[in-house]
């Protein structure tokens, strides 16, 4: 029997304990096509039953992985099918304003593909990383490569850092929060620059 989940990941025990793979894919599914879900905080959740031995920290990162991915995906869709318009209407019944939508399309505008990879760790934008991509009319297959790599950093950061660290899992996450920005630039400066290759190498094979 494993300790009482620290800090404010208590109040996900009923949901983690009663349902286990099924509430980390379903909870990180619905946050990541707009609905306010505690999906990064589930996540920590799951790192931590797994350190403890309640669940496979395996099966925890492939589930959340490809619910990530999926719930991004189905944003690209719906971004991508209604528009701007859709999301005006419908947005504020999952807190998505016309005012913040705005704010963080603009935002994916100046930074391009890459922040799709950096916007995973970001609040607010990875609620609606999907749907500005949709809405903005990036195609699908580059949408697709660079969300899964934040996916993958995403989901591989947050349950290993669970796992390890189990009961002081919430003093270890606030500590790298206060650190996000310059773990965020560094991320961006990663991506920007593996992109960067990528296009070099293309070009000289052209």
């Amino acid at each position: 029997m494993s300790p009482p989940l620290p800090g404010p990941l208590a109040a996900l025990e009923p949901l983690l304990g009663h349902y286990g793979y099924w509430a980390v894919g379903a909870v990180v599914f619905v946050e990541d096509f707009g609905v306010p879900a505690p999906g990064e905080t589930i996540l920590l959740a799951a790192g931590v039953y797994a350190g403890a031995g309640r669940l496979n920290v395996a099966a925890v990162a492939v589930i959340a992985f490809v619910a990530a991915v999926a719930g991004d995906n189905l944003g690209y869709v719906i971004g991508r099918t209604g528009g701007r318009a859709f999301v005006h209407r419908w947005g504020r019944y999952v807190l998505l304003t016309p005012k913040r939508f705005a704010a963080a399309e603009a935002f994916f505008a100046r930074h391009g593909g890459q922040i799709v990879t950096v916007a995973r760790f970001v609040e607010g934008l990875r609620q609606a990383n999907g749907i500005i991509a949709g809405t903005t009319g990036m195609r699908w297959r580059r949408f697709l490569a660079f969300n899964a790599l934040g996916a993958a950093l995403w989901v591989g950061l947050w349950t290993t850092l669970a796992y390890l660290a189990g009961d002081h899992i919430t003093a270890v996450y606030e500590e790298i929060r206060r650190y996000q920005p310059y773990v965020l630039l560094a991320a961006a400066v990663a991506v920007a620059g593996v992109a960067g290759l990528h296009v070099a190498r293309r070009r000289r094979a052209c």
